[in-house]
């Protein structure tokens, strides 16, 4: 099993940093990317970022020069980052980690709120 805990998220201006931090404990093995995606109301979810073991990294149109993702794997855990900067409004929504591994494992966090004021 893989355990995800995401964290910082909150409530911004607009123009404003946010940063997103998703950390992954259990059975890491077999990890082959892990990412962000999110889900306004009454929207569906949408991918956000990726990135891979080898550092292959993959962004909406919406948030490329804007948000970069990354990861850490030190002390037996996998974390990847969301650096969020120039929030608008429509960035506002519920993120959620994501990680795949191989065999089709698929797992979620419990997301966590960005909220973009105007």
């Amino acid at each position: 099993q893989v355990q995800l805990v995401e964290s910082g998220g909150g409530l911004v201006q607009t123009g404003g940093s946010l940063r997103l931090s998703c950390a992954a404990s259990g059975d890491l093995f077999g990890i082959i990317s892990m990412g962000w995606y999110r889900q306004a109301p009454g929207k569906q979810r949408e991918l956000v970022a990726t990135i891979t073991r080898g550092e292959i990294t993959n962004y909406a149109d919406s948030v490329k020069g804007r948000f970069t993702i990354s990861r850490d794997d030190a002390n037996a855990r996998d974390t990847v980052y969301l650096q969020m900067n120039s929030l608008k409004p429509e960035d506002t929504a519920v993120y959620y980690c994501k990680l795949d591994k191989w065999g089709r494992y698929t797992y979620w966090g419990q997301g966590t709120q960005v909220t973009v004021s105007s």
